[in-house]
């Protein structure tokens, strides 16, 4: 019988199906990230293993999981967490989770751009300490999303998506940079295809939807926030090293930009305390996935993906 490991709990469905299908199924019952040592011991003899963002899936860890190792199933669409190429010499497949969080990460983009210009989590501190005391004519105004444009870095699906609720939903004049045009998002949305210097120039709200590769690592750091307006907002869902953190903190120190809105950080789990204390920044711990119906999605996909690999069929999604 074949054996999968999930290395932190995720959704039962996934777990579900892969004993439906004749799997055996061990996993790390508590949720917390398991040491390279831990990890190693855990996926010996595994046929499969079920990783998240947080698990490092090294030629260490493949080492020791043995010659039979299948496929390293991701719990995520970005793969930095794996070493592609290792996986690659030893026949091991690779497999994510696209499409299925488009809907909820995009959700998620208009959610932070929201918070911070309407200044929700500031306001809701306030009135929680008990300081509502009478109707504010000048209390917490910020910019309005209505008519306004949003640049967004990166046209993937999650950046399309994006860019056509922002059009569809507020009115939003669209800006995006890709490494290609996509002339049917201009045709949906009226976008206009820009550099990334115009559209840090001309943005009120700039989206990074970009994976995490060596190019696009710091793509947004001191250079870059002196070219937007002292008004724009920074939305990151992507990826927290595509943001030079310490650029980011000078820069709302200086008010050069307006705002920002991080779902992701450079050294994540770890946070600037800086950026703790300021007002003109809403901090979320990584969910732009975490609806329901997106992670029960990734976790059935997962599922599978693994089952396809072990019965020797293709994967459904497969990476490489």
């Amino acid at each position: 019988m074949p054996k999968v490991f999930i290395c932190r709990p995720i959704p039962e469905i996934a777990e579900e199906l892969l004993k439906k299908a004749g799997i055996q199924v061990e996993k790390n019952p508590e949720d917390k990230i398991l040491s390279p040592d831990e990890l190693k011991k855990k996926v010996t003899g595994m046929d499969g293993i079920l990783s998240l963002l947080s698990d490092k899936i090294t030629s260490e860890v493949l080492e020791s999981a043995g010659p039979q190792l299948k496929i390293v199933a991701n719990y995520a669409v970005g793969i930095d967490n794996i070493d592609i190429e290792s996986c690659k010499s030893k026949g091991v497949m690779v497999t994510n989770t696209p499409e299925v969080l488009t809907e909820a990460v995009a959700e998620h983009v208009l959610a932070l751009m929201l918070a911070v210009a309407r200044r929700v989590a500031e306001a809701d501190r306030f009135t929680r300490r008990g300081e509502f005391k009478k109707w504010m004519p000048l209390g917490f105004i910020g910019p309005s999303l209505w008519e306004k444009t949003i640049g967004i870095i990166g046209m993937g699906r999650i950046g399309s998506l994006t860019g056509e609720m922002a059009r569809h939903g507020f009115r939003m004049n669209v800006l995006y940079f890709d490494l290609k045009r996509d002339k049917e998002f201009e045709k949906k949305t009226g976008a206009k295809f820009a550099s990334i210097p115009e559209l840090l120039k001309t943005a009120d709200f700039v989206s990074l939807n970009v994976p995490l590769t060596p190019q696009t690592k710091h793509l947004i750091s001191g250079k870059e926030f002196k070219t937007m307006k002292d008004t724009a907002i920074l939305i990151n869902t992507s990826r927290g090293p595509v943001v030079d953190g310490k650029a980011l903190v000078s820069a709302l120190k200086n008010k050069e930009i307006w705002g920002a809105g991080l779902d992701v950080f450079e050294e994540e789990p770890k946070i600037n305390p800086e950026l703790m204390k300021m007002d003109n920044v809403v901090l979320t711990p990584h969910i732009a996935s975490a609806t329901e119906e997106a992670r029960d999605a990734m976790a059935r996909m997962d599922a599978e993906n693994i089952i396809a690999v072990l019965e020797g069929k293709k994967a459904i999604n497969p990476v490489h």
